[in-house]
């Protein structure tokens, strides 16, 4: 059976000993009925992956002993998804979750002007964030920005090659194609699409419209398919 993994931010290759979080404390001790000289995995979200051995075996203040610190580096590919929130939360923690198994590298919260929720429950959307890395047993937590206001994130610099799904009848490039490209940032908009304006707004910016295929897709349909799309270029 593998070792059992906890995300604790505050570790790094410096630590010979470390106490964890009283969250991952209560985990280990008291859900999984963790001894003294059970291993277990941490990470630092940031590339760092420890094996450690319980040292104290407290439901509170759990210590570990470090047995081995890997760096791992961050991906040369580091992909970018701008959405926007919906109005049923369920949907798009659904989708924050796939595209955290698949390794996207930066989520931002688009508010748009068909945005019908502009509220983001941040710290739960952090939480199903840490949730899908420790399950898919990752190193790298991607970035969660505050919810940006459309005009105020087309004007901010932006890194890397910059894509935009929208439905109207315009002539695009499918994903697929952009396959030389490394760093991509594609918008995805609300239900019932980016406004016409806005759709502007970003093509004058040097965004570029793209197709996710042939099929109208709900929001976080299309931004999966965008995540599966970008990890596979």
């Amino acid at each position: 059976m593998a070792a059992p993994y906890f995300y604790e931010p505050q570790i790094n290759k410096r630590h010979t000993s470390f106490e964890l979080s009283e969250e991952s404390s209560k985990h280990a001790v008291q859900v999984l009925r963790m001894e003294v000289g059970k291993t277990i995995l941490l990470t630092n979200g940031q590339g760092g992956l420890f094996t450690a051995s319980i040292s104290i075996a407290h439901k509170k203040h759990c210590q570990v002993s470090i047995l081995s610190a890997t760096e791992i580096p961050a991906p040369v590919k580091q992909h970018h998804i701008a959405v926007s929130p919906l109005k049923n939360n369920s949907r798009i923690e659904w989708f924050l979750e796939k595209a955290t198994e698949l390794g996207i590298h930066r989520i931002t919260p688009l508010i748009c002007q068909r945005t019908e929720k502009q509220v983001v429950k941040q710290e739960r959307w952090q939480q199903i964030l840490i949730a899908a890395m420790l399950q898919s047993q990752q190193v790298w937590l991607p970035t969660l920005d505050t919810p940006t206001r459309f005009i105020d994130f087309i004007q901010a610099k932006q890194k890397g090659t910059k894509l935009i799904a929208h439905c109207l009848p315009n002539e695009k490039k499918a994903l697929t194609t952009f396959a030389a490209a490394n760093d991509c940032l594609i918008l995805i908009g609300p239900e019932g699409d980016f406004s016409e304006a806005e759709i502007e707004t970003a093509l004058a910016a040097g965004f570029q419209p793209v197709s996710l295929g042939d099929t109208r897709l709900r929001t976080e349909t299309a931004a999966l398919t965008a995540a599966v799309i970008l990890q596979q270029i």
